[in-house]
């Protein structure tokens, strides 16, 4: 008998995002995690989904505050449909974790009854399907969390025709987890899937990577589904979930269901010349279109500019910034200021304090090291501040 669903992972609920600076950014970029909850749901229902499977990290800490434990009840009631969760590495179990907690417990019944956490690793007969939870009990799990089920006997224990679901979080072996700049890197949880019986699972609900990624026929990665950090390299693609179809001894169906709202984009620039500063303008002015408020954007430049180039770059800087969620910024750019530009500070008959100024910052830049680029940077300001008077 087939079985539809709707796989994700990794919600991490309450992320903090301590790197946006502006307080009011940050907060529309934790809300979005909450609201991103809803488009599941949406998604789920419109694909017939009977069940929605959570493969741990449904927070982003065993300690969220009651205001997070609250909007996550919440939205999970309004789903709509069955939710089966395990604990991941960010919200692992254990004595005294917040699935024990009588608040969360209070919340759930009273907002989400259609919400359960599997914290034993032992076989969950649905009407539709059989789950295998792998909870983490522990924020790193010396040994493998899909270790229990090696030998078959659970398996094979199974009631027959009904599709079997392993639900893990961890890292594949030779495939590891993508930890952030806001966490530390986080050792074990293990999941060794080639040690366990061939054939015995239909699919395999992974989570812990970020990005949705197919590991074999039966195994896959459904990734967070609203991106929470910058691209890592080429096939890291968040921002999704996994709508299923499997059934006993098939070869499973899964089809990716896009359900980001916010963008994270990086973009590596190298100025060979002046009037690239447009051609940046232009590159960055085509992404954001008019947007505002839906984006981040790590911004990695290079190269050398001019004066009136740096300013213009400086004032492009701004409206991105105010635009943008986050600027990360990451400015190698040298001052090089032209012969035009230097003669039309160094001599300036109707401001010969500017002049002076200019001339002696220019002997200074015409030298290496740190002092001489500080140099060159204060002509450009000089340059800003004179082309205004």
């Amino acid at each position: 008998m087939p079985v539809c669903f709707l796989h994700t992972a990794d919600w991490q609920l309450g992320k903090p995002f301590a790197r946006i600076v502006d307080s009011a950014k940050r907060a529309l970029v934790q809300q979005e995690r909450l609201a991103v909850l809803d488009r599941l749901g949406e998604a789920a229902r419109a694909g017939g989904a009977q069940f929605i499977l959570v493969a741990g990290d449904l927070f982003d800490s065993p300690s969220a505050t009651r205001a997070t434990v609250a909007a996550a009840c919440s939205a999970l009631g309004r789903m709509g449909l069955p939710v089966l969760a395990i604990p991941g590495n960010h919200d692992h179990g254990g004595p005294g974790s917040l699935w024990e907690q009588d608040f969360f417990r209070r919340e759930c019944a009273a907002l989400a009854p259609n919400f359960r956490i599997l914290l034993t690793a032992e076989p969950v007969e649905l009407e539709e399907a059989v789950l295998f939870p792998c909870p983490l009990m522990r924020r790193a799990e010396a040994s493998d969390p899909t270790a229990w089920l090696r030998d078959g006997v659970a398996a094979a224990a199974a009631a027959p025709g009904k599709a079997r679901i392993l639900l893990a979080h961890g890292s594949v072996q030779g495939f590891g987890g993508d930890g952030d700049e806001e966490e530390a890197a986080v050792g074990g949880n293990r999941l060794d899937l080639d040690r366990l019986p061939a054939g015995a699972f239909d699919y395999m609900a992974l989570g812990d990577w970020h990005g949705t990624k197919e590991i074999s026929e039966r195994a896959w990665y459904a990734g967070t589904p609203e991106p929470d950090r910058f691209p890592r390299g080429v096939g890291n693609e968040p921002g999704h979930a996994l709508m299923v179809r499997a059934s006993r001894g098939g070869l499973p169906e899964v089809v990716r269901q896009a359900t980001a709202r916010l963008r994270w984009e990086q973009l590596d620039w190298h100025f060979s010349e002046d009037s690239a500063v447009a051609a940046l303008q232009e590159r960055v002015g085509a992404w954001l279109g008019q947007r505002a408020g839906q984006d981040l954007l790590r911004l990695e430049l290079r190269g050398a500019l001019g004066m009136a180039a740096g300013a213009a770059l400086q004032q492009a800087l701004e409206s991105w910034e105010a635009r943008l969620l986050r600027l990360k910024l990451s400015d190698r750019t040298t001052a090089a200021p032209t012969a035009e530009e230097l003669e039309g500070l160094t001599r300036r008959a109707g401001d010969p304090l500017i002049s002076r100024v200019a001339a002696r910052l220019a002997e200074q830049a015409r030298g290496a090291g740190e002092e001489a680029e500080v140099a060159r940077l204060a002509l450009r300001e000089l340059y800003v501040l004179g082309m205004g008077s």
